[in-house]
């Protein structure tokens, strides 16, 4: 009774029959192509030759998938055995499509080349589980294609995406990468992190209380946070400035503007007003310098220029809430 609480749902590989092995290598087979005829039409409009290469790279899966079918009509018939990876206890799932469109150019990239060493390691393990010669066979020289399938990667990408045009690609990936979410997240977090010093340390050297000035760090922070994520969702809906979802850059906006307030206004939940100041302080500092480095990244912007910007800004305002606090 208590065995079948434990018992995975999944088989365990030893237990596939050849039969089954066949099964899963089909279905394996037919996902990966749709796979990359899913990369190549979320890249199609952005990056058409790379687009090209997963669409190719999707009529190579599709050719071992018609081998594999092919063995199974001889050995066994028509009807295949609905069993697929997912199924098999060990072995990888592919994520569905809807949770791919966000993934970045590279990130697809590194995921093709994932999935062909996964392939190569499944074909490996399924001959090693087969009696007959011909398919034995065959799982043989597919684990050699899919190992060998990183050199047909490379081949089809300097055919269709030459040192130049992937140069592009990068360069135009990285531009929305910065636009849709760097540059929004840089801006909520230099927002987050400046304006609220004056409240929070105004608040603090003006009461001495913690867990006041918390409080008003707290408000100061969601409240920052929720308006200017609105207000950058709303003022550019990025059809003409290329900038992205608005929601996503709305989101990295206002996360970033409410951590960067939520940093110095959390060590205001320790009772001690110095300990709870000086910590506030080193936050600060480190804040400071998080959003000189953002910016000398990620907005090519030098870096001492960048420091003396938010250094020498951050300190005016916090200068500006301890004399308003001491009033």
């Amino acid at each position: 009774m208590f065995a079948g609480l434990f018992r995975s749902p999944k088989r365990s590989f030893s237990s596939l029959t050849e039969q089954e092995i066949l099964a899963v290598a089909i279905a394996a087979e037919e996902d990966d192509s749709r796979i990359y005829l899913a990369y190549a039409d979320i890249l199609k409009q952005d990056y058409p030759a790379s687009a090209k290469v997963f669409e190719d790279m999707a009529e190579v899966e599709d050719t071992h998938r018609k081998t594999l079918i092919d063995m199974h009509r001889r050995r066994f018939g028509e009807r295949i055995p609905l069993i697929r990876r997912e199924h098999v206890s060990g072995f990888y799932e592919r994520k569905p499509d809807w949770l791919r469109k966000s993934l970045s150019l590279e990130a697809m990239r590194q995921e093709a080349e994932a999935m062909e060493g996964q392939a190569y390691r499944f074909y490996v393990e399924a001959a090693k589980q087969t009696s007959d010669a011909s398919t034995r066979q065959l799982l043989g020289d597919l684990a050699l294609a899919e190992q060998g399938h990183e050199d047909v990667a490379g081949m089809l990408a300097d055919q269709h995406t030459p040192t130049t045009v992937k140069q592009d690609e990068d360069a135009d990936a990285r531009r929305k990468l910065v636009l849709t979410y760097v540059q929004p997240g840089l801006a909520g977090l230099m927002d987050g992190s400046v304006s609220t010093l004056a409240p929070i340390f105004a608040a603090a050297f003006a009461t001495q209380d913690t867990w006041q000035t918390f409080l008003v760090g707290l408000s100061a922070s969601v409240g920052a946070g929720i308006s200017m994520g609105f207000t950058e969702a709303a003022h550019d809906d990025g059809k003409i400035s290329g900038r992205g979802s608005p929601i996503k850059r709305g989101l990295a906006c206002g996360i970033m503007t409410a951590l960067g307030g939520l940093g110095h206004a959390l060590p205001y939940l320790i009772p001690q007003f110095w300990t709870a100041t000086i910590i506030a302080g080193i936050v600060v500092f480190f804040e400071l310098w998080a959003i000189a480095f953002i910016q000398n990244k990620y907005m090519e912007t030098p870096f001492l220029r960048a420091a003396f910007q938010v250094v020498v800004g951050g300190s005016l305002v916090l200068a500006a809430g301890i004399l308003i606090g001491n009033a």
